[in-house]
């Protein structure tokens, strides 16, 4: 592959650059995946499509080729679609509430992966908060498989399902911005659609870029704020929540634009083991479930299927949530 081609045409600046097609996109973005770009031309594309910025049919052609290398888990049987968490941001200010909203998930029955990175680089990740449960990542395909058919819940890193996702993500270290890879990460489902993916993003481009991507493609997803770039709604401020299904948006829940009046009560520190026991407390109804929680809780109830339409998924977070209660 002539990849000085590819480089003189995106690398002309954000005014002279031209954009790539869907298919030249997908050729390009497989060859950088299967580690066939060499070292310069490498940092040559990912910094000139920085400063360019993807357009949406190159980032179409980038998931569809990492879509083409994702390792695919089998979708559990019955009706409820499995819910995919991609998980790469991890806490630092705040408490890191992914782990929760899987474990309430899971306490419905529901099928839940989790994917994301074991290292945390500062940050409290959902992998360290699991170990506090005693839920380690999984080390093999199909190990993630197996734990998913016996326990419907599992932790996959992203070497297991995607290694060359994974090196993309690790040139952020050499060379100090964040490419392409951070954003395809949050829009894998490894099981070719049939789940049901919570797609966050903090900034809103990157928000109007996964819509357009995710309903291009006919994802089944919930799009959020997320919350230090986690997929769960803040529990301070919840975000507008929407379903895009079959290429449509459906808002579920509109944004709140004021703190609440009557803050939650979350730990004072973010750390891995004071999160897992206010965790342990809101799970066995000890403590309130933030009711932002609450609230994306009942819309993945809906969005998978669980319940028949959104006005029983609320009721049922409201009045069975499972020993939860929710202030």
């Amino acid at each position: 592959m002539n990849y000085a081609h590819f480089i003189r045409e995106i690398a002309r600046g954000s005014e002279g650059a031209r954009d790539m097609s869907l298919e030249e996109s997908q050729q390009l973005y497989g060859a950088m995946l299967d580690g066939g770009v060499p070292d310069l031309e490498m940092g040559a594309i990912v910094i000139a499509l920085r400063l360019k910025g993807e357009t949406i049919d190159e980032m179409l052609g980038f998931l569809a080729a990492s879509n083409d290398r994702l390792y695919a888990l089998h979708r559990p049987p019955g009706r409820i679609r499995p819910i995919v968490i991609p998980t790469y941001n991890g806490a630092r200010k705040g408490v890191n509430l992914t782990p929760l909203l899987a474990l309430l998930l899971r306490r419905f029955g529901i099928p839940v992966v989790l994917h994301g990175l074991i290292e945390g680089y500062g940050r409290v990740t959902t992998a360290q908060i699991f170990r506090e449960f005693g839920l380690m990542p999984c080390i093999s395909q199909l190990q993630a498989q197996q734990q998913l058919d016996e326990s419907g819940l599992v932790y996959v890193p992203l070497s297991i399902i995607s290694p060359g996702l994974k090196n993309q993500l690790a040139l952020r270290s050499r060379l100090g911005l964040r490419n392409s890879a951070h954003s395809l990460v949050k829009m894998l489902d490894p099981f070719n659609g049939e789940g049901l993916l919570l797609a966050a993003a903090t900034h809103p481009e990157y928000l109007d870029t996964m819509r357009q991507v995710l309903s291009a493609v006919g994802t089944n997803a919930l799009l959020l704020r997320g919350t230090e770039g986690e997929p769960f709604a803040n529990p301070k401020r919840r975000p507008r929540i929407e379903h895009l299904r079959d290429g449509a948006s459906d808002i579920l829940f509109e944004a709140e634009h004021e703190s609440l009046k009557r803050l939650p009560q979350l730990p004072e520190t973010c750390d891995a083991k004071t999160t897992a026991i206010w965790m342990r407390r809101v799970l066995s109804g000890e403590s309130a479930l933030p009711p932002p929680i609450a609230n994306q809780l009942a819309c993945c109830l809906y969005a998978s299927g669980y319940a028949d339409d959104f006005h029983q998924a609320k009721a049922i977070v409201a009045v069975e949530g499972s020993g939860l209660r929710v202030g």
